[in-house]
């Protein structure tokens, strides 16, 4: 597929996809709008390190003065990491040619990073959790981009799952409609974001990042459209069990109801005040769940080089 999409790659990407060796695109938006500075630099460096430290190259997505970026310098990420979240456009696939033709800076949700790591020819990509129905989509119709981009955009993302303060059986469902491979990792039943366990089976298992890069690579062989969906369970020792974060997640739905929160405007409340509930334990987790994902799309990507 030709296209002249303004891309800007980092040296050092540029060099790993030329060579043929292992690239993990990771998003933005957790850097813009997940957490403050300079907890988000910390952040994005530690995930990057530990897709260094497991043999691929990371390539941080973004927007900025009209080009894609793939694969930020030291200094471009704390540039980023500094842009208030006011600044810094939320993109989906239905404003990312605006925000590049604006020349305005751009934070890359699932479905954008999705686009662009097609674009540069990066076929994984680990975040923390996907968007996926909301709570009340029935009256609604809340339902995140980042579903049809899985249906139609060949890259395979590893996330712990769909996020928790979501429909999570609507999700899976939708998923399924859509003709997504939803692949749980080295367990039968679908993880739940903070929770290993959703009481969800899962329609499909693998116990090895060889397996998924084979299935990858049989789906472009067979012609069939999208990507998959990896759920990575969160580490043991860092996950909230269920039966603790569920009344959290019900108390911060119910506030959010009550104080009219609506659209994208809906997550970042939910977030922030389970992070209150649970004295900031929910962030911890979050940061293991990403680092964990970092490390297994790091195996998918050599698997697949």
């Amino acid at each position: 597929m030709t296209h002249t999409a303004p891309l800007t790659f980092a040296p050092e990407v540029r060099d790993a996809l030329d060579r043929g060796l292992p690239v993990v695109a990771l998003e933005s938006t957790i850097i813009t709008h997940g957490m403050p500075w300079p907890q988000n630099l910390e952040m994005a460096e530690k995930v990057e390190a530990t897709i260094r430290e497991g043999g691929a190259v990371p390539a941080t997505i973004a927007v900025m003065g009209g080009q894609i970026h793939i694969g930020l310098t030291p200094a471009a990420l704390s540039a980023l990491a500094q842009t208030p979240p006011a600044d810094a456009m939320k993109l989906s696939r239905a404003d990312l040619a605006v925000c590049i033709a604006n020349g305005r800076t751009g934070a890359t949700t699932v479905a954008a990073t999705m686009i662009c790591a097609q674009l540069a020819g990066i076929k994984v990509f680990a975040t923390g959790g996907i968007g996926g129905v909301h709570r009340g989509a029935e009256d609604s119709f809340d339902i995140s981009a980042d579903l049809q981009e899985l249906a139609q955009t060949a890259v395979t993302v590893v996330a712990a799952g769909a996020k928790a303060i979501l429909d999570l059986p609507k999700t899976w469902e939708v998923l399924e409609t859509l003709g997504v491979p939803v692949i749980a990792y080295g367990q039968d039943e679908l993880p739940a974001f903070w929770s290993r366990a959703s009481g969800i089976r899962a329609p499909l298992r693998m116990d090895s990042p060889e397996e998924i890069a084979a299935a990858a690579a049989m789906r472009a062989a067979l012609g069939l459209k999208g990507g998959q969906l990896v759920a990575n369970p969160i580490p043991v020792e860092a996950e909230i069990p269920q039966d603790q974060i569920m009344p959290v997640i019900e108390q911060a739905l119910s506030e959010a109801a009550a104080q009219g929160v609506a659209a994208k405007a809906v997550t970042p409340f939910l977030l922030s005040r389970i992070f209150e509930l649970t004295q900031g334990r929910s962030l911890e987790s979050n940061i293991e769940l990403v680092l964990n994902n970092a490390r297994l799309a790091a195996r998918i990507a050599a698997a697949m080089a």
